[in-house]
């Protein structure tokens, strides 16, 4: 590989001077091996490559160790193919540069071995470049899905790849195409809908990740996850078991993974869910015969966090799990810390006969093919030009749109909303005003999110303040003392506070919490009109709390761009939003769905305007 290719931009040259020297320069007769002409077809670079290759790194390639666990030595010694941030991994400082001058360094490494073939590495960006500070965070998928707006979700989708290639990481672990059925589970912020046609509908965000092709401008491979049928399971258990007849699996669960191929996703994440009583990491059929092969997806199937140790159920993976899971269709293997391990285990199984070299080549073929359309062998490095991208005025102008469009009004007695903005006094309360961790959820900035400052943004309060006219004062107390009837209305925003997968699982109640209904009832006793605005990742069971409210919001988890709120509560924007979820009328109805015959408090698709 030509010295002059790898450093393609003189922004980035003074990022590699202390890594360059880890890179040997190429042998002259390197420019001319076919795998490395950029002018010859995919399939025939894959051959000419996958022919120099040995088995250490063909295993190399089919393994992702995350940063934390590994060198840049190691990279080179053991052939990785792929690194990744799990949630809240990231490069001190966490800013925009640093994780840049982080992934030149370790792809530096990955071209120091004797193929320079070059490293791909992963993140969860699920709503916004979350892992890092100062990124631009948009609403989670529940929001988006409220929005209908199939337009919108592709140009966010182009925001954060422009964001995540301004970082160096080329590919996004998003979207969750999950259809979640039951709203207990703690990851139903990350569906667009209970039903699949909302979520087939959102798989525009896999063109504005990847671009209509990949390897064009801020390219970043896309992943549909994760499949199959995660949403569906048992009680809202988190990794549980999904006990549905296939026919219904197909119905439900399948269409969005459908439309990811169609689209052209570049891989596919395996769920941790059982589907009736069988782990997905070793279902053969559902990862080869259905999604490879009937689907026709020809991308590469990586597995989830450790997800191969979950496939007899005890701790620590076994030869046998690796096999099970590489023969099941698995191409990359997600293995954090353990991943010297897993390479030992899988040429175990190769010498023993246990995974075929073909499977092993297959695998190849798959990843190397998008190493090569995403253009990571002429172009490795960071392109610097969009690192400025990141937290910009652009993108987080788009995410107030987003926010804007998202909210769905449930209630409005008397058309107390909208609120003018000129003259009186309005009073804001509830911990959800003031907090930009809570107004974004779980993965922001850590996996479960935080509590606070925790990145730059816009309070849901800082947008009220910046909404009124210069005639209007706005007080502001969390639990809403010093309230009194001189207030033209209260606001209080109330709801939940950040989590993810496995915590944010619900089983008993899911009300608000006595510190809400305290703030509410304080507000109410002055006797103006409440206005709610509820922050969730979730319908919460608040029908015997509403009768006592004005009017009802909910803003879902908006991300940093709190004015968005402020815009419909104001009228400066009309709310539009329709629920992409039944809400229940009571908790004792969970699961409840469009069409399960089940009353609810408001239907899928419900939602008031001015």
């Amino acid at each position: 590989m030509d010295t002059a290719v790898r450093h393609r931009t003189s922004a980035i040259l003074t990022a590699v001077v202390l890594t360059a020297a880890l890179v040997p320069p190429p042998p002259v007769s390197a420019a001319v091996l076919p795998y490395q002409d950029p002018s010859l077809p995919v399939a025939t670079r894959v051959s000419d490559l996958l022919s120099r290759m040995s088995l250490d790194e063909k295993l190399g390639q089919m393994t992702q160790a995350e940063r934390g666990s590994v060198a840049a030595a190691d990279i080179t010694t053991y052939r990785l193919g792929s690194i990744l941030s799990g949630g809240g991994s990231a490069p001190t400082p966490n800013t925009a540069t640093s994780w840049a001058d982080m992934y030149d360094g370790l792809q530096a490494a990955a071209l120091a071995t004797p193929l320079s073939i070059p490293m791909i590495y992963g993140v969860d960006a699920v709503h916004g470049h979350n892992n890092v500070v100062g990124a631009t965070i948009f609403p989670h998928n529940i929001g988006l899905g409220a929005t209908r707006d199939p337009a919108l979700v592709q140009q966010i989708g182009r925001a954060v790849a422009e964001e995540v290639s301004g970082t160096g990481i080329d590919w996004d672990f998003a979207p969750c195409l999950c259809v979640a059925r039951n709203d207990r589970w703690g990851r139903t912020y990350e569906s667009f809908g209970e039903t699949p046609d909302i979520a087939s509908s959102m798989t525009t965000v896999i063109t504005g990740l990847q671009g209509s092709t990949l390897g064009g401008p801020a390219s970043v491979l896309a992943t549909a996850k994760h499949y199959v049928g995660d949403g569906g399971t048992v009680g809202g258990d988190d990794q549980g078991d999904t006990a549905l007849p296939e026919a219904q699996l197909r119905a439900i669960h399948l269409p969005p993974f459908q439309a990811a191929v169609q689209r052209g996703v570049g891989s596919v994440m395996i769920s941790y869910s059982s589907w009736n009583g069988v782990k997905l990491h070793g279902n053969q059929y559902l990862i080869t015969t259905v999604l490879k092969g009937e689907l026709g997806f020809t991308g590469f199937v990586v597995s989830d966090w450790n997800g191969i140790d979950q496939i007899d159920g005890q701790s620590g993976f076994t030869a046998a799990e690796v096999s099970a899971a590489i023969n099941a269709g698995i191409d990359m293997v997600m293995v954090p810390t353990a991943w010297k391990n897993f390479i030992t285990l899988l040429r175990a199984e190769v010498a023993n006969g246990h995974v075929p070299l073909s499977r092993i080549d297959d695998a190849n073929r798959r990843i190397l093919a998008k190493k090569f359309e995403l253009g990571l062998f002429e172009r490795p490095m960071t392109d610097r030009t969009y690192t400025p991208t990141v937290g910009n005025a652009a993108h987080r102008a788009l995410a107030r749109q987003a926010v804007a469009r998202s909210q769905v009004l449930l209630k409005n007695t008397g058309g107390v909303l909208p609120l003018a903005r000129d003259g009186g006094k309005i009073f804001v309360a509830g911990k959800n005003a003031d907090n930009i961790g809570h107004q974004s959820g779980g993965w922001t900035i850590s996996w479960q999110g935080g509590s606070g400052a925790i990145t730059p943004g816009t309070t849901i309060l800082q947008g009220i303040r910046a909404a009124v006219g210069p005639t209007t004062t706005v007080t502001y107390n969390q639990r809403g003392s010093g309230i009194d009837g001189t207030y033209r209305a209260a606001i209080a925003v109330v709801g939940e506070t950040p989590y993810a997968e496995g915590q944010g699982d619900r089983t008993g109640s899911m009300s608000l919490d006595r510190e809400d209904l305290r703030t509410i009832d304080t507000l109410r006793k002055a006797g103006v009109p409440v206005i709610v605005v509820l922050v969730s990742g979730r319908p919460l069971d608040i029908a015997a709390n509403l009768p006592a409210w004005n009017a009802l919001l909910a803003a879902w988890l908006p991300g940093t761009e709190g004015g968005g709120v402020a815009d419909v509560l104001f009228g400066i924007v009309p709310p539009t939003g329709k629920l992409p979820m039944t809400w229940m009328n009571s908790v004792s109805q969970q699961p409840i769905n469009a069409g399960d015959g089940q009353t609810p408090l408001f239907a899928q698709g419900f939602g008031l305007t001015y």
